[in-house]
């Protein structure tokens, strides 16, 4: 049987909500250095973050504050995630 620790592991978890509203705050746009339409301002992301885009090198290591943007070949959010 799994081990499941609650409020880390559960649906519930604020940090896995806390991405889905990062989510809904990015889909769709791109990173950049001022708001409009379509890009949101890197200034207002967190401190603790890092855009990953296709076949990026990435380090392993669990930081649970950090909020990693997963971004398409044309620079547009598609995920995003803790850790």
């Amino acid at each position: 049987m799994p081990l499941v620790v609650p409020g880390l592991m559960s649906k519930d978890a604020s940090s896995s909500s806390s991405s889905d509203d990062w989510l809904s705050k990015l889909a769709g746009k791109k990173i950049g250095e001022q708001h409009d339409e379509t890009t949101f301002a890197k200034t207002d992301l967190p401190q603790e973050h890092r855009v990953l885009k296709p076949d990026d090198m990435k380090t392993m290591d669990f930081k649970p504050d950090r909020l990693n943007i997963h971004v398409g070949d044309d620079g547009v959010v598609k995920e995003v995630t803790k850790g």
